[in-house]
């Protein structure tokens, strides 16, 4: 079922919302809360309907039911002060306002003439080499699984060959990460000829937001829900900055089934093991921040972090990497999961790990020092090390650091023998 309403398409089926040609990237319970609501908008939605429909009747605070009710207004353009399409009535509940259409059509693209003209465009166009992996992971391409403590995980399968899988990232967004200059030249560039796997781990992107634990054994838990589903018996696993410790310690459980390991910019110890008491007051302070600021419009508390992250970006980039970040997770979660990777430790796993590991990180690195990944490599037998020369913690496409990393990527999962090249 479609329902147009406004500029907007909801492809019920497709688990889809366009705004015109562009597709709006909505948290799972956030886009079945829009869905109840367009279907119930004859009548006033109540607290308990939505509980009921959206959560399954689980307990679930005030703050995060209003949580969600304001993402459905924020992808919508609305808000609260203005209630455009989603109006509160007070004491009663919600109720969906706009004026909706259900036209009789199945598949293709949304019906929206800024979605038709967009979509003749694209097809009148032959797709360049660099676009073809991203036009193979559509949108509605998107599946879920669940982990063991059931949460919901999104992933991806991107290009064929033999399955890569990128361990989850701080803050993924699957509907957005591909189609920015942050992330989409990972994608582009290891799609070409792998089975190039991504997911957002929980608490993230298109996961599942409310989840009762956020840990390293958690996060190996989405990562082997994803690979389980797939029922990839044995693959390469790369993982960048908080993915390299997921990815080492899956490695690490799963000793069979890991081919290849890539450890790149991560750390063996959270931040509490490695922070002197200065530090871990400067630490929860942050944290702090982000908890009371990091879903305004105002990018000042985000910027800090962008800063550390990407402090040879552009201010372009910079922009795009602080809205990813905001629409990748909420403030508390953000919390959770600063306070999840401070307790980070696999120092005392990291010897069982038997896979050929390539470990790189780059030497300047402003936001994860150097010895880490030093340390990581020391601690994992054969492994090798490779030194890189940048400032930045996330690889930008025009930084030469990153053409140094996809040769050294490339040779050792062809063939399998990691060069130290530097300490």
């Amino acid at each position: 079922m479609e329902f147009l309403f406004d500029d907007h398409t909801l492809d019920t089926d497709r688990r889809e919302l366009h705004r015109s040609a562009t597709p709006i990237a909505v948290e799972p319970q956030v886009f079945d809360l829009l869905t109840y609501l367009v279907q119930e908008r004859e009548r006033v939605v109540s607290r308990d309907d939505l509980i009921e429909v959206v959560w399954g009747g689980r307990i679930v605070s005030e703050s995060t039911v209003a949580s969600r009710i304001n993402a459905a207004r924020k992808a919508l353009g609305d808000s609260g002060t203005e209630q455009r399409l989603i109006r509160t009535v007070n004491r009663k509940g919600i109720r969906f306002v706009g004026r909706v259409e259900t036209p009789s059509h199945s598949g293709g693209p949304p019906r929206s003439a800024g979605a038709a003209a967009a979509a003749a465009d694209r097809s009148a166009q032959p797709a360049s080499a660099a676009e073809r992996p991203r036009a193979r992971a559509a949108l509605h391409e998107i599946q879920f699984c669940r982990t063991s403590d059931d949460v919901r995980i999104a992933y991806a399968v991107v290009g064929d060959g033999p399955p890569l899988v990128w361990a989850a990232h701080w803050l993924s967004h699957l509907a957005f990460s591909w189609e920015t200059p942050i992330w989409r030249h990972w994608t582009e560039e290891f799609a070409k000829d792998h089975s190039f796997v991504h997911y957002d781990e929980r608490a993230n992107g298109l996961s599942d937001w409310d989840t009762s634990e956020l840990s390293l054994d958690a996060f190996v838990r989405d990562l082997e829900a994803v690979v389980d589903t797939l029922g990839l018996d044995r693959f390469a696993l790369i993982g960048a900055s908080k993915g390299g410790t997921t990815a080492a310690a899956y490695a690490a459980r799963h000793p069979e089934r890991v081919s290849h390991l890539v450890i790149y910019g991560a750390n063996a110890q959270g931040w509490r093991a490695r922070a002197d008491p200065s530090g871990l007051r400067a630490r929860e302070a942050m944290i702090t921040l982000m908890q009371r600021s990091w879903g305004q419009d105002n990018p000042a508390v985000r910027q800090i972090l962008t800063s550390l992250l990407l402090p040879d970006a552009t201010l372009e980039e910079m922009a795009c990497f602080n809205d990813l970040q905001r629409i990748s997770s909420s403030p508390e979660n953000v919390a959770r999961l600063q306070r999840a990777t401070g307790d980070f430790d696999v120092l005392g796993v990291l010897p069982d790990i038997v896979a050929p590991t390539l470990v790189l990180h780059c030497r300047d690195d402003a936001a994860m020092p150097f010895a880490q990944s030093r340390l990581i490599a020391s601690r994992i037998p054969r492994a090798g090390l490779v030194a890189l020369e940048s400032r930045n913690h996330v690889l930008l496409p025009r930084d030469p650091a990153w053409a140094a990393f996809v040769t050294a990527v490339r040779r050792f999962l062809r063939e399998g023998a990691p060069l130290m090249s530097g300490t």
